[in-house]
Order: structure tokens, then C-alpha cells, then sequence
């Protein structure tokens, strides 16, 4: 697969999958995500270039973001839980409904169609970014957290969502917790900790699902999960991660809010592109 490539196009490929380690890794701390909403892609194009499969490369971007994620989450957890900010309350209540629902869209992915993964990634971030640009503070489901079922339930969601779209739930569970009153700022930075909790057993869910499809997949892939992206993210992204938790406290609440929005609508429209192309 990788033959017909020359070397000039590898060492081009090499770069700018440890440029976008970087901007995911700045994205992980600015916005509390764990970078996925850029690693995927940006993974698809270069698996497109060389030469993936259509029925695996989308699958293929969603199981490597989950495993770049790893460390990302990891890091950019830290930064915010320095600050004091992150309610590890909510995440204890999540832990468990979160890991459930990433196993069970870990099996989803195994038969789901490449489309299903863009589609709602892409409804998902259209929501969000709806929410943060035009209604600030009028989207509100209450002044306060629901109780623990309700809790629960949306953590099983949170984790179902967050395997299909390869992302370290970030922008969903901020999502939810800023329609409950929470600051956008505690939002991001205990969102952060779910992506710990989303990428691990996302990751492996994915070796899983990918397994039957190993003829289609290329060199050092581990079912639908790829060293080679993995290795090459990894450096700049945990370097980085530090750097936009820093940033991500000196925006003012409405300037965190534009920034995030209309960084969700970029990724939106590059996936709709791509389902109408």
C-alpha cells in the first residue's frame, strides 16, 4: 500500500501528522476535548492519500483518534485539576455508564456503515456549536445537575456518542453540563477527565471491531487502530496540552464560548463536505 508513495510525499505525511499532534494537543487543553474532532480528519485525509480502503478509513480514524487520546486526555486532565477546577463528583457518577456506552459503540462500530461515524459527528457538533454562538445562557434544561439516574443515563449516551465520533467526549459532556448552569470553565476542565475514561476502552473496543478487516488495513495497524498515526501524534500532542489549558483560563467565559463555537461549526462543514462529495 504504502509502494507507490515516494519519499519526499512520506516526510510530508510524517510533518503534518506531527503538526496536528500539536493543534490537537493545544485544542485538548483549550476546550477540555481530547483532540479528536481534528485527529480524525485530518487521519482521513492522509489514509485517503495513501491509499485506505473507503469501508475501513473512517472506522480506522475514529479507533486511531480514540487511541492518540490516551495520553492527551491524561495530560490535559492534569492541567485542569491543577487549577482546582475539575468536579470529580460528576465524574465518579460517570465513570461506569461512560465505559459501558464506549464498549457498546465500540461493537456499533464493528458493522456500522463509514457515513453513520460523519453523521453524528456532525449533528452532534452543529448542536453544540448552535448553543454556544446563538443562545449563551438561554439553553437551559435547569439551575442545577439532575439526579443520579438522569446522570447515569446521559453518561451511557456520552459514551455510545463519543465512540462513533472518535473524540474524548469533551464536547458533549460540556455540552450537557453547561445546559444545567455549570460555568464553561468547570465544564471544560472536568470534561477533560472523561477523556481518561472514553479513549481507553474506546481504543481497545476498536482493535476488536477492526479485527475481521486486518486484510484491508494497512501496515502496523492493530485492527481499526494505526501505530503509525498514533506514534507521530503522540510527542507534540502531550507537549501542547499544557499550553492551551493555559489559554483556555485566560479567555474571558464569552470569548471561550465564540472560540469553541465556531471551531465545531469548521468541523462540522468539513464532514458535510465529505458525505455530499
Amino acid at each position: 500500500m504504502f509502494s507507490a508513495i515516494s519519499p519526499g510525499e512520506l516526510a510530508f505525511l510524517a510533518a503534518s501528522l506531527i503538526v496536528a499532534g500539536a493543534i490537537t494537543g493545544i485544542l485538548a487543553g483549550l476546550f477540555g476535548v481530547g483532540g479528536g474532532a481534528v485527529i480524525v480528519p485530518i487521519l482521513y485525509e492522509i489514509f485517503r492519500i495513501i491509499g485506505v480502503p473507503e469501508e475501513v478509513r473512517m472506522p480506522l480514524c475514529v479507533g486511531t483518534s480514540l487511541a492518540i487520546i490516551i495520553p492527551t486526555s491524561i495530560r490535559s486532565f492534569n492541567a485542569h485539576r491543577a487549577k482546582g477546577l475539575v468536579d470529580l463528583s460528576i465524574l465518579k457518577i460517570w465513570a461506569v455508564p461512560v465505559v459501558l456506552g464506549v464498549l457498546a459503540g465500540s461493537y456499533i462500530a464493528r458493522f456500522a456503515p463509514p457515513d453513520l461515524f460523519k453523521i453524528i459527528f456532525v449533528l452532534v457538533a452543529v448542536l453544540s456549536a448552535l448553543r454556544l454562538l446563538f443562545a449563551a445562557d438561554k439553553w437551559k434544561f435547569g439551575e442545577d445537575l439532575p439526579g443520579k439516574p438522569v446522570m447515569v443515563g446521559y453518561g451511557g449516551l456520552i459514551g455510545v456518542l463519543s465512540a462513533l465520533m472518535g473524540i474524548g467526549g469533551g464536547q458533549l459532556s460540556s455540552l450537557f453540563m453547561t445546559f444545567y448552569g455549570r460555568p464553561i470553565h468547570q465544564a471544560i476542565a472536568t470534561s477533560s477527565g472523561l477523556g481518561v475514561l472514553i479513549s481507553i476502552p474506546g481504543a481497545l473496543g476498536f482493535i476488536y471491531a477492526g479485527w475481521p478487516k486486518m486484510d484491508l488495513l494497512p501496515p502496523l495497524s492493530l485492527g481499526y487502530v494505526s501505530f503509525i498515526g498514533f506514534l507521530l501524534f503522540i510527542p507534540t500532542s502531550i507537549w501542547m496540552a499544557p499550553v492551551g489549558a493555559r489559554m483556555a483560563h485566560r479567555l474571558s467565559k464569552r470569548k471561550l464560548e465564540v472560540v469553541f463555537g465556531i471551531f465545531l461549526l469548521t468541523v462540522a462543514g468539513r464532514f458535510i463536505w465529505s458525505l455530499l462529495a
